[in-house]
């Protein structure tokens, strides 16, 4: 089968195609046919050799966390599951024609596997630092960078639970922003005080690693109150870097809950061939995402 995979850490350009052995369902796991996997900042971290204590990385090793697809092997102990079923969720080396899911969900009624793949990382790390921020109903939380995939997903989950959201985003997408519910700003000289007077902030998010910490903890006023998923030099500032999987099975069951439920949806701003996997991750690091990338197989 074909993979895309890395034998070196570093730029893009270390990502390959290979001809690589099919992997196999073990127990408790199923195997996909993929048909899209998900383009993640985390994947192009792993790709540089960032120190994540999340995903150690032993090389060669493929790439990718997130895929739908459909089903086409069951391991030992799964149940509920058949050859066939369309799934979406995560494994290990989803830019490939086959993958090995860990953790996996049935595809809501509607959505295409394209969709589908961009919603198991996003939707786990949103849900993840929401609650490590400890915002409550009524209050109001900061999202700085939110106009990516797990911004767009934080931004319509705390809606749902009654949370007032301020988003900052480039101004291609302040539109964007409002129509999913937030308070909306841009980036720049004056953006605190443009915050400032959209009101007073409980808690913030970095999502943008965009050297923003001390400005969050001055906005809150606490440096508890502050979770990154991007910015690894935070914890010397006193703030949480957040980078450890909650469950995520749990996850996957309320992101389909929420999009069954017309709740939650994130666009897919640009799908890639697998043999383009290097300009995703150009592209992905880059910023200004709106929504998600995702590779097509």
């Amino acid at each position: 089968m074909k993979r895309v995979n890395i034998a070196e850490f570093g730029g893009p350009e270390v990502l390959q195609i290979i001809d690589a052995e099919e992997p196999h369902a073990g127990p408790g796991h199923v195997r996909v046919a993929v048909r899209a996997a998900g383009v993640n900042p985390v994947d192009w971290r792993i790709r540089e050799g960032q120190k994540l204590g999340a995903h150690p990385i032993t090389l060669p090793t493929g790439i990718g966390l997130d895929a739908a697809g459909v089903v086409d092997e069951v391991g030992e102990g799964v149940e509920g599951y058949e050859v066939g079923d369309h799934v979406f969720g995560e494994g290990v080396s989803t830019y490939a024609e086959f993958a090995v899911l860990t953790a996996w969900t049935r595809m809501p009624e509607g959505l295409s596997f394209e969709e589908a793949a961009g919603y198991p990382s996003v939707v786990e790390t949103a849900l993840r630092v929401i609650g490590q921020t400890g915002v409550r109903p009524g209050q109001t939380l900061l999202v700085s960078g939110a106009s990516g995939g797990v911004g767009s997903a934080v931004l319509q989950i705390a809606r749902e639970r009654g949370i007032t959201v301020i988003g900052t985003a480039g101004a291609a997408n302040q539109d964007y922003l409002r129509g999913l519910g937030a308070l909306a700003t841009t980036y720049g000289d004056g953006w605190t005080e443009r915050v400032r007077q959209l009101g007073d902030v409980d808690a913030a998010l970095d999502l943008a690693g965009s050297g923003v910490i001390r400005e969050l903890v001055e906005l809150t006023g606490d440096p508890d109150k502050v979770i990154t998923i991007a910015d690894l030099g935070a914890p010397d500032l006193g703030v949480r870097f957040s980078g450890v999987a909650g469950s995520v099975p749990d996850a996957l069951a309320e992101a389909a809950d929420l999009i069954s439920r017309g709740k939650l949806r994130i666009p897919v701003e640009k799908s890639y061939a697998l043999t383009d996997a290097a300009s995703a991750h150009i592209d992905s690091q880059a910023g200004h995402t709106r929504g998600r990338r995702v590779i097509v197989i």
